[in-house]
């Protein structure tokens, strides 16, 4: 603030110079212009210069207007209609504007005689025996001022304005010191504070001992400390539960290798033996790969940043990839796996997302819904578009034990498997799901397959009600 205040000092000094100037000059040319004028009244009512003579004799009186005064000299001039010298001085230059010329209309100009700068007024006038004698030449008259008088003035100005400025300009500066030195206290004290925080204290900041103008902030900041908390209670959490998770399947590796250890050393290893041993080394392997991909794939869903790589995705396509990939598994299963919708070539929508992000949704989905179908039963990947343009339906569903309403919110947690089901997972799938359906502004609903029947409350074909995945994405036109 105070190198601005200073920066416009000097200007402030420059404007009032020429401000001052202004108001100097303006009663000193009124005067010069009277004296223009009665000297022009002077020289028109004055006789002509008789034959053989080439001057006005111009009157005692306007020879006493013309007097020099103790501080300027005033010079005179009156030129004939073609620009002969009738009076005054020769040296005083002639007007160089082109403006028409107007009988006694009054101009200013600044000029100079010599080596001294004047302050000219002129006018040109029609003498009073031009209408007797028939003759029609106009006269100029000129009358110039040094600027003795308007310096003096405007000096005057300039130190009656600038001199209070030297007094109050450190005053000024002083207050603004003391005020901003007094405003800015509390925000010190406010840095020294969060300063000296330990980096894991995430407590709001005391609002109460904050300045007004910064409470806004602080209510901001304090917002964020909250939100930060929040997310690293979840992530906190979430390591916890993810090294008990990895820490089950690990344990059963390390056991595994040292009963096969201790087999091998007793003597007593049939290879029927070891490949029990070894199959139950490989499943114990692969979940702790799964839970290892499960991670990254919540990783990469939890990535904001990815998530705004978004471009047209045919959600059909990826959706007929994936039942192909699972094909195998579903056989193994014994279970009818199938797709159910348009086919990619023939769909006129697509979804705008993470293809990446929208194959590993539908793969958790397919994986859920393999996981908890028992043999024989049918799992089904259906896309639906919306006729009028506006969405693209996605759905997952299963002849499975279903989700009881009171858990269907709780199945989205991570780690979270329902008790009883008796199968093996991470307890990620479904998490990994509603993550990236909220990074995709999607909508997510979860409900049965199907209906019990009303008189005896069993399901068709005496399997489950089953469990549907509706996720509606937004549509945009597929573009040629």
């Amino acid at each position: 603030m105070l190198a601005p205040l200073l920066l416009i000092w000097p200007i402030s000094v420059a404007l009032t110079w020429l401000v001052a100037q202004g108001i100097a000059g303006r009663p000193y040319d009124r005067e010069l212009g009277e004296m223009a004028r009665s000297l022009g009244q002077q020289a028109s009512a004055t006789e002509a210069p008789a034959k053989g003579r080439d001057r006005y004799a111009l009157a005692p009186e306007a020879a006493a207007l013309l007097r020099v005064d103790a501080t300027d000299t005033v010079f005179y001039q009156v030129l004939g209609g073609r620009g002969e010298l009738l009076s005054g001085d020769a040296a005083l230059p002639l007007p160089t504007d082109d403006a028409p010329v107007v009988p006694w209309e009054l101009h200013f100009r600044d000029d100079e005689v010599g080596a001294e700068s004047v302050r000219v007024a002129y006018l040109w006038v029609t003498p009073e025996t031009a209408g007797q004698t028939g003759a029609s030449r106009t006269l100029l008259v000129q009358v110039a001022e040094t600027l003795g008088k308007r310096t003096r003035l405007t000096n005057e100005i300039i130190k009656g304005v600038i001199l209070p400025q030297f007094v109050i300009l450190p005053l000024a500066v002083l207050l603004v010191w003391l005020a901003l030195a007094r405003g800015i206290s509390p925000l010190n004290e406010l840095q020294r504070r969060i300063r000296s925080r330990d980096s894991s204290d995430l407590s709001p900041i005391d609002e109460q001992r904050v300045p007004d103008e910064v409470a806004p902030l602080v209510q901001a900041i304090n917002d964020l400390l909250a939100r930060l908390d929040s997310s690293m209670s979840r992530q906190k959490h979430f390591l916890a539960d993810a090294a008990h998770q990895l820490k089950t399947p690990l344990a059963g590796l390390r056991t595994q290798a040292e009963l096969i250890q201790r087999e091998i050393d007793a003597g007593r290893a049939s290879p029927d033996e070891l490949k029990r041993s070894l199959a139950q080394v490989a499943r114990a392997s692969e979940r702790a790969a799964h839970m290892v991909n499960q991670l990254l794939a919540m990783a990469r869903a939890e990535d904001d940043e990815q998530a705004l790589r978004r471009e047209p995705v045919n959600l059909a396509e990826i959706a007929v990839d994936t039942v192909r990939d699972f094909v195998p598994r579903a056989l193994e299963r014994r279970i009818d796996l199938g797709y159910d919708g348009a086919l990619p070539e023939d769909c006129r929508l697509r979804v705008s997302g993470q293809p990446v992000l929208i194959g590993e949704l539908i793969r958790n989905l397919v994986d859920n819904a393999l996981l908890y179908t028992p043999a024989g039963g049918l799992v089904t990947v259906r896309i639906v578009e919306d006729p009028f343009g506006q969405v693209v339906v996605l759905q997952v569903e299963d002849t499975g034990p279903g989700i009881a309403p009171a858990e269907r919110e709780k199945v989205f947690q991570p780690f979270y498997r329902s008790l009883g089901s008796g199968v093996e997972g991470s307890g990620l799938g479904l998490a990994i799901v509603r993550e990236i359906v909220q990074q995709h502004d999607a909508e997510l609903i979860l409900d049965d397959t199907r209906v019990r029947r009303a008189a005896g409350g069993e399901s068709p074909d005496g399997q489950g009600p089953g469990a549907r995945f509706t996720i509606r994405f937004a549509a945009v036109a597929a573009t040629s």
